[in-house]
């Protein structure tokens, strides 16, 4: 006998399923149903300038969820119509640092986030000692529940960013692709927390929340950006205490908060990077 543990239906719209007024309409063995459904929060998306696309249908929680994918298009921001440039460091105390081009810096604190990965990463651990089948299924459990936290917090975090700064923006991120092998050196007890959190996933939903507020968001190379002081441009490793979270220029004694240094550093780079794209324009 075939038992499916988590049904899955994949819906194709205006042919499997549709949405016409306040009544959801849907294919199914027995025949088509239709249902009442709230508008309400989904009136933007009837607007006429949103797709809808194939839609999945799960059972979960003794629940049936419809997941409707939209899709719209939006013309880029041009380097031309940037009017400020907001540079963010990503990080673990705080998860995002911003600077912007009027020279105020913004932090969105971790230490709540950091707090609860370690009640999970505690748990996961008595888990795993146990090895049990019903241990395991909590195991499976666990993970999915910390996934979903780690994508609510990126989303929250983002949807402040993208409020916060006005039309025309250009966030500058750190090209974070490699912070995987980069944390490697990273104590034992602290590669957890340095190398699982969703960076890149971060980064994919800043870009798509900022092109649809009128903003871009571009990736640098991030040689450099906590050791460079943001004042003489000094460079050296020693300029940064990672323990204290302190940055302090050996040459010119300049001194800072470690993560709005780094953020500082990404703003001027974002300078750099409009001068050098608009050169020839």
């Amino acid at each position: 006998m075939i038992e499916f543990k988590l049904p899955e239906y994949d819906l194709v719209w205006n042919r499997d399923y549709s949405l016409t007024g306040n009544q959801f309409s849907v294919n199914t063995l027995d025949g088509r149903i239709k249902l009442k459904y709230e508008r309400k929060a989904m009136k933007k998306y009837f607007n006429g300038t949103w797709k809808f696309g194939t839609a999945k249908l799960v059972h979960k929680f003794q629940k049936w969820f419809l997941h409707i994918p939209v899709t719209k298009d939006f013309s880029e921001l041009d380097y031309t119509d940037v009017n400020n440039i907001v540079g963010i460091d990503l990080g673990i105390n705080f998860l995002a640092t911003a600077y912007d081009s009027q020279g105020k810096t913004t932090f969105y604190n971790g230490k709540i986030v950091k707090h609860k990965r370690g009640k999970f990463k505690v748990t996961r651990k008595q888990l795993q000692k146990k090895q049990t089948p019903s241990a395991r299924k909590k195991l499976k459990q666990i993970g999915s529940r910390e996934n979903r936290y780690v994508t609510d917090v990126n989303h929250q975090v983002t949807k402040a960013l993208v409020e916060k700064y006005r039309r025309g923006t250009m966030f500058v991120l750190e090209d974070l692709t490699g912070i995987r092998s980069a944390t490697e050196k990273v104590r034992v007890k602290n590669r957890y927390v340095s190398v699982s959190w969703a960076f890149y996933q971060f980064r994919q939903l800043l870009e798509y929340k900022a092109q649809l507020n009128g903003q871009k968001v571009i990736v640098v190379d991030p040689k450099y950006t906590s050791q460079t002081c943001p004042k003489c441009g000094h460079v050296e490793k020693a300029n940064r205490n990672k323990e204290l979270h302190l940055f302090k220029c050996k040459n010119c004694q300049y001194e800072s908060n470690d993560d709005r240094v780094g953020a500082m550093n990404l703003h001027r780079k974002g300078i750099e990077h409009i001068g050098v794209v608009t050169a020839g324009v």
